[in-house]
């Protein structure tokens, strides 16, 4: 949940020496409304109403988990466990009473047990360790693609094939900068989470001019709980586009704000072109100001002032301009079909309480690997790993693979995987068949 507060007494926290209080989940589950939630975390019971708003991740993050075990959201999404389990102290409150099951509803605790045996057996094979030449290589060539951008306006000149051909070289540099700051974001390269953080303000702002805080707020939330509405904000995009569920809840109440039977021909105007170009920006810069994020409002723009300063002289202000555009939009087709060839086509719908394992794999697929593949996709193409283990060092998915297939095959779960044109063609089919299912129902119902 990416990171701890500060601790602090509590009113009405557990005492230390005293018996703890004993709690059933029917009790728990009533714990789950706007400034009263509890949730439980190795079979200990929490209240983080008030402290949910000093929890680095957002308060939105931890609050996703309201009322239910967020056990294995807990050890996947922090790196130093015994260090944040001091600041939950002053929140316990209880624990689970000894006759209640660890998770609450018809969960398969036998697939919670082999999944968290899973989690161990990778952190013995050192699958959490991080290999510092990879990445180092990885920054390495997006500061040459940057340099070599430069350098040919430079030495060719402004025109239309030098500008086009640099234009796509730092398209291909700020996707692999996505890929990076996606891989600090989630702590899988440095072994202190501050080193991450301090990496991550600088790629995530200096290279691309974007808040890192407003990545990890939105990101954060899509992992916790990855294609549920009004938890997932990648996929709470209706009225604009309806996707899973929302197609027929909106045509059962008749709601037509636009032909969402066509989505699947409009998205190719306003989804791929205009993504990180108009809706990143305008959020990205919202959140920076509304949530007084100046430190990274400072690097974002030392971003546009880099930019702006070395092909000013070549473009002049318009040129230069039109230069930014293009590789917004080069960009942006890249981030939209690659992320979302893993989630689109699958299941999109309200929140179902799974386990993690579960609910991870509901939501994602596999994309053939590759020596292409996995650098141009970031090895997002191992989803599947990526969401089971978000902290894992993204060069170790192919390793912990086999052992996810076992278990999928052991509880009858789907591994999917995918070529890579199939998964970006499943998109459009995806929407498609949204569209169709909203039209039906607003005709029929």
């Amino acid at each position: 949940m990416g990171g701890v507060g500060e601790p602090g007494p509590r009113e009405g926290s557990a005492q230390p020496g005293a018996p703890l209080p004993t709690f059933c989940w029917e009790q728990i589950r009533a714990h789950d409304q706007p400034g009263d939630k509890w949730l439980v975390i190795e079979r200990r019971v929490y209240d983080i109403s008030r402290w949910a708003q000093r929890h680095p991740g957002g308060s939105r993050l931890i609050g996703h988990h309201g009322a239910e075990d967020a056990t294995d959201a807990f050890r996947a999404f922090h790196q130093d466990l015994n260090f944040v389990r001091k600041f939950l102290q002053p929140l316990l409150i209880g624990e689970l009473a000894a006759e209640e099951p660890s998770q609450d509803g018809p969960l398969n605790a036998q697939l919670v047990e082999d999944f968290r045996a899973l989690h161990q057996a990778a952190e013995d094979m050192k699958l959490f360790d991080a290999s510092p030449t990879f990445f180092a290589f990885l920054l390495g060539h997006i500061l040459a693609m940057e340099v070599l951008a430069w350098l040919l306006i430079y030495l060719l000149g402004p025109g239309w094939v030098p500008s086009a051909l640099a234009a796509f070289i730092l398209a291909i540099s700020q996707a692999q900068s996505w890929c990076l700051q996606h891989d600090l974001g989630h702590a899988s390269i440095f072994k202190k989470s501050r080193w991450n953080h301090v990496a991550q303000k600088f790629v995530m702002g200096q290279l691309k001019g974007f808040s890192a805080h407003w990545w990890n707020f939105r990101h954060f939330q899509h992992h916790a709980k990855p294609n549920i509405f009004h938890k997932d904000p990648d996929v709470t995009v209706a009225p604009v586009f309806l996707l899973g569920e929302s197609s027929v809840e909106y045509g059962k109440k008749k709601r037509r704000y636009l032909p969402y039977n066509q989505q699947h021909l409009y998205f190719f105007l306003i989804g791929p072109p205009l993504l990180t170009l108009v809706n990143f920006e305008v959020e990205n810069l919202a959140y920076m100001l509304v949530c007084m994020q100046w430190a990274d409002l400072l690097w974002a723009a030392s971003f546009y002032a880099r930019f702006f300063l070395s092909y000013l002289p070549f473009y002049g202000v318009p040129g230069v301009l039109l230069f930014f555009v293009a590789v917004r939009v080069l960009e942006s087709h890249w981030f939209v079909w690659i992320t979302q060839m893993n989630h689109i086509p699958k299941e999109i719908g309200h929140e179902k309480h799974r386990d993690w394992a579960s609910s991870q794999l509901a939501a994602t697929c596999n994309v053939e690997p590759s020596l292409f593949t996995n650098w141009f996709s970031g090895h997002l193409n191992f989803q599947i790993e990526h969401h089971l283990f978000p902290r894992m060092p993204r060069h170790n998915y192919s390793r912990v693979a086999p052992l996810v297939k076992s278990l999928c095959a052991k509880h009858g779960l789907s591994y999917e995987v995918k070529p890579f044109l199939t998964a970006l063609v499943d998109i459009i089919r995806s929407l498609k068949k949204s569209g169709d299912i909203w039209l039906d129902a607003y005709l029929h119902q």
